[in-house]
């Protein structure tokens, strides 16, 4: 199966240099890393190209990376029919840095890409319809960006006065505690992991 996807790789590197920056076969999986700027072009080659004929895409998501110039990966996957094979299509992008729309090749990108602005803030330029899609209108934040808190920060509830829902700072009914997992085999003759934590297992 690598020696395909090698020859695969390969071969879309040949017919469009202008958008491959760099490719690699790593279990069973061929990806491709393109610039954002190039994508449209290069989503459009893999679909109509005879060799290749990436005609489905299967799902575009995002990976943040903070602490990189280049916070994020948007990461397409595609799947031909044709030829049975599978392609990852990945573009880093700045926190600033708008990524042109696929839907004039792939109108299913829809609400992949909603979802995408919704969960990280990544703006997709040409896109007809760029709204929230999981979260509420009003909502605060991008709920997959690594520094977005885990209890958020508003919650809702219905207000029986005023009879709507409100939005409410976040209160929590506890401190936030750690909690030590031992093991619950406490008669085992033998050490679990996590045992060594209160001296062994006992005997």
């Amino acid at each position: 199966m690598s020696d395909v996807l090698n020859e695969l790789g390969a071969h879309i590197e040949m017919k469009r240099p202008d958008c491959v920056l760099s490719w690699s076969v790593a279990f069973d999986e061929l990806t491709i890393e393109v610039a954002p700027t190039s994508i449209v072009g290069f989503v459009e080659f893999l679909k109509t190209n005879g060799t290749t004929q990436f005609s489905t895409l299967i799902d575009l998501t995002a990976v943040d990376y903070p602490t990189r110039e280049k916070r994020y990966d948007v990461v397409y996957h595609f799947l031909s029919m044709y030829q049975n094979h599978r392609v990852r299509v990945r573009a880093m992008v700045r926190e600033d840095e708008m990524v042109p729309s696929i839907i004039s090749v792939h109108p299913s990108a829809n609400w992949f890409e909603r979802e995408v602005f919704d969960m990280f803030g990544i703006l997709f330029s040409g896109h007809p319809d760029l709204r929230r899609l999981l979260t509420d209108y009003g909502f605060r934040g991008h709920p997959l960006r690594k520094d977005f808190p885990t209890t958020g920060y508003t919650e809702v509830r219905y207000d029986e006065v005023q009879k709507r829902v409100v939005y409410e700072p976040v209160s929590l009914v506890q401190e936030y505690r750690q909690f030590d997992f031992m093991s619950p085999w406490e008669g085992a003759e033998y050490i679990l992991p996590g045992d060594e934590k209160s001296g062994g297992a006992k005997g």
